[in-house]
């Protein structure tokens, strides 16, 4: 499999020979021009080709995979009675912005769309796959459960989409995805979207879904986000990092923020204080019910609150114009969440700041990232909130901190007291024989 290199960013829509209707809906949303992952994957998609496609976020991809799909159902008459695409995407909120975009290129035709998510009423969503509409847009664990009960079937199944593979895979939905796979049409063309193509599972997916797949790669997890400043500001603790905090959404410039956390507790926790700062601040994750949910994205797109504190389940999906500052309030557990953080700024090119607090015991966790991204990110000093803590005495070659001889040594001194402990513990009870006395003598004095 070779990646497709075609570049030719002069071309219009109406060059790819879509359908009138999507042109039409094209010309009312202001789209002209395509985006580079739209011109290569539109293409060999019309062609009914299976497409394994990496791009970053904010390059268009929604559309890439929606106009071919949409211009097969509107141009290839069908031929039974179900539905002919399905697009799988990791979370709600990414189904739901899926879902939209579809209904506004579905505008000037007679295609049906449907959205099936957890969190929302499952009597109306058997309703809703029962009508059978032409397109469904769903989540994994909901559609199986529906797919199980046999409320559907996709035996006749023309198009199937994977988005964000590799953070269903993150997320644990392989399962539920091959099984999916396994109720779905054999002869069906599938794409297989993907943030990065280096995920170690994304090969083995690709390999059991897809059928000789031309592959489309305009990005790598080496892509150097020009178009996105990258930070680092070093934090004492954790007090430390909530003024940090603080004073940066109280002095930065932006439209919207968005500050990421990796724990529920911890995106709670700093709501209270930053709207003790009168900072209009809303809370996203997984522990909130759909609605709330729902109603606080509403609240952000609508600028009604401009920061929105999430845990990672808002790093996919979540495509709201305006975010041009990102804050890593806990550092990411892995590069490939730190590239999915910083992709929701800067996007369609637009400049965006990404800055990450760094305490001490999160040093190589970043020098990691770094490492992994082959980049070096922007140190940055706040006098105002300067903290004591400057980084590490001494550096590795990989840019982690090097443990000091003092360390080792102190080490070395609890192994050595942890072994006298073991020895003490055997002696207990046993009397121990004076060196100067020959043991004849002291049993003799017994």
């Amino acid at each position: 499999m070779q990646p497709n290199s075609t570049n030719n960013t002069d071309l219009s829509f109406s060059s790819l020979s879509l359908n009138e209707h999507l042109l039409a809906a094209l010309n009312k949303l202001g789209f002209d021009q395509p985006t580079p992952v739209q011109l290569q994957t539109i293409p060999p998609a019309l062609a009914h080709q299976d497409l394994l496609v990496s791009a970053e976020t904010g390059s268009g991809k929604t559309a890439a995979f929606l106009l071919p799909a949409l211009h097969h159902l509107l141009t290839i008459p069908a031929t039974h009675g179900g539905t002919r695409a399905l697009v799988l995407a990791p979370t709600r909120e990414l189904a739901r912005q899926i879902f939209q975009q579809c209904r506004q290129l579905c505008e000037f035709s007679d295609l049906q769309t449907g959205l099936v998510t957890g969190g929302d009423d499952f009597r109306q969503q058997q309703k809703t796959i029962r009508n059978n509409p032409d397109i469904v847009i769903a989540t994994p664990g909901r559609l199986l459960e529906l797919l199980e009960q046999e409320v559907s079937n996709l035996d006749e199944l023309e198009i199937l989409i994977l988005d964000e593979a590799d953070r269903m895979l993150d997320m644990g939905f392989s399962e539920e995805v091959l099984a999916i796979v396994e109720h779905c049409n054999s002869q069906r063309q599938t794409l297989l979207l993907s943030a990065t193509l280096v995920h170690q599972g994304i090969k083995k997916m690709s390999e059991r879904v897809l059928t000789k797949p031309e592959v489309i790669a305009l990005n790598s997890r080496h892509d150097e986000h020009s178009h996105i400043e990258q930070q680092i500001v070093l934090a004492d603790d954790h007090e430390h990092k909530q003024k940090l905090l603080a004073w940066l959404l109280l002095n930065e410039t932006y439209d919207k923020a968005l500050v990421f956390t990796n724990t529920k507790i911890q995106a709670d926790s700093l709501r209270g204080p930053l709207r003790g700062q009168k900072l209009r601040v809303g809370v996203l994750h997984g522990d909130m019910d759909q609605k709330e949910r729902n109603r606080v994205m509403a609240l952000y797109g609508q600028g009604e609150i401009n920061i929105l504190i999430a845990t990672d389940v808002a790093a996919r999906g979540l495509d709201v114009k305006g975010i041009n500052l990102v804050i890593n309030f806990d550092i990411p557990r892995t590069g490939i969440d730190y590239i999915h953080r910083i992709g929701r700024t800067g996007r369609a090119d637009a400049l965006g700041l990404a800055i990450a607090l760094v305490k001490s015991t999160e040093w190589n966790l970043m020098a990691g990232i770094e490492r992994f991204l082959k980049q070096k990110f922007k140190r940055r000093t706040i006098k105002e909130m300067e903290g004591k803590y400057k980084g590490p005495k001494k550096l590795k070659a990989s840019g982690k901190a090097a443990g000091s001889k003092n360390r080792k040594e102190a080490k070395k001194e609890a192994v050595k007291k942890t072994k006298m402990r073991h020895r003490d513990k055997k002696n207990i009870g046993k009397r121990r024989v004076p060196s100067n006395k020959p043991a004849t003598e002291q049993a003799g004095s017994e």
